[in-house]
């Protein structure tokens, strides 16, 4: 079987990587970039030092800052509109996940038009749109690495998964120092979401031996520092890993695919608003105890990669170790079931089979190692709920 495999064509990792925005657009023959972030960081001032940078080299840029968690048509919509006022020939998306799928976003539109809609999977948009340059500020989504964008449609409630090539960044800059004053609460949400990833990258029907690799090298370094950074988010070694690990996870499912955690995650997070990271981490123990008989061995070299489990331990046993691990890591980072972070019991349980009926038409659960069906989808949204 051949593997199709896509990357950035240009990425710098390391402290102060993100100061050579300037550089990257130079080598690829950019200069009038269009920089999509969020409040936090322009208030903050994070934006204006890019724009003073690429200001000191001789670049013309302009900031849109009204990104919103979980990007919407209309925040999408927004964002192209201000594009449209100037004159720009790439899109840099500086933030987390939302400012980085929404630079995404408009990177398509600007070039190709239409609505969002038009643009969900299956559909696969290959043919690329406006050069797209990521700097991640927190260590999960790896979006900087990957070849999808995520919309919501408020008409329907859905988190699309628009998916291609025009997708992918041409450059990415991934600089941890970035993450140092993340908040405790988004450096858990996020660092389970890049696990998550990895994992579900590992387990994929769609693995390959390149995804793999950096699937179960991202396990290495996220699986120690999850509790180091939650315990001390001034920890530099401890970042840099989590950094590195989102980027590694971010290559492998973008080059795998994802599964069932998060084709289940995003009508969650369409219908309730809870943050992507957090919902993936509501989901993960019980996903993976559902999908482990699947891919005993699979699964098992994830605990042994994440450390619960010895080489000499049985698969079957060594599955046990890492959802009892799961388990364990959602206890010690306070992430908080549906119930316990404030969810409505009779919406939830409402909302279960449009919620199943979305995850599986995302596609994602095909890729699972155990298939489910709706009737699955739906007790295992239960089965969470009473956790």
């Amino acid at each position: 079987m051949i593997s199709p495999i896509a990357l950035p064509r240009l990425m710098r990792i390391g402290a102060g990587a993100s100061a050579l925005l300037p550089e990257v657009l130079a080598q690829l023959g950019l200069s009038r970039p269009f920089i999509v972030t969020d409040r936090y960081l322009a208030d903050g001032g994070r934006a204006a030092a890019l724009t003073e940078r690429l200001a000191a080299a001789g670049l013309r840029s302009a900031v849109f800052s009204e990104t919103v968690p979980d990007p919407t048509v209309a925040s999408v919509e927004a964002a192209l509109a201000r594009l449209a006022e100037g004159d720009h020939d790439c899109v840099v998306g500086f933030g987390g996940g939302s400012p980085m799928d929404t630079a995404k976003a408009v990177a398509v539109l600007a070039r190709h038009g239409g609505p969002m809609r038009n643009y969900k999977a299956p559909h696969s948009q290959d043919a690329p749109g406006l050069p797209i340059v990521a700097i991640p500020t927190t260590a999960g989504t790896g979006s900087e690495a990957t070849r999808f964008t995520i919309v919501t449609d408020e008409a329907s409630d859905e988190k699309m998964l628009c998916a291609g090539l025009a997708y992918l960044p041409v450059a990415a800059l991934v600089d941890y120092e970035l993450t140092l004053s993340k908040p405790k609460r988004l450096t858990a949400d996020t660092g389970i979401d890049a696990l998550t990833h990895a994992i579900e990258a590992y387990v994929s029907r769609r693995a390959n031996p390149f995804s793999d690799g950096f699937a179960l090298e991202a396990m290495r370094a996220l699986a120690p520092n999850l509790r180091r950074v939650w315990t001390d988010p001034g920890d530099r070694g401890a970042r840099e890993a989590m950094m590195l690990g989102a980027c590694q996870a971010g290559i492998a499912f973008s080059n795998s695919s994802v599964a069932l955690v998060h084709g289940m995650s995003r009508p969650i997070g369409a219908h309730f608003h809870v943050p992507h990271g957090l919902s993936n981490a509501m989901l993960l123990p019980a996903v993976t105890a559902f999908s482990g008989p699947g891919a005993v061995g699979r699964y098992a070299a994830c605990a042994r990669a994440i450390g619960v489990a010895q080489d000499g331990e049985g698969d079957e046993a060594a599955v046990a170790r890492l959802v009892a691990e799961l388990e364990a890591l959602n206890d010690d980072l306070d992430v908080p079931g549906p119930a316990e972070y404030g969810l409505d019991a009779a919406r939830w349980e409402a909302l279960i089979p449009t919620m199943a009926a979305q995850a599986l038409a995302s596609g994602s659960p095909a890729n699972n190692p155990v298939v489910p069906d709706a009737e699955a989808i739906a007790a295992l949204y239960r089965r969470v709920w009473a956790a």
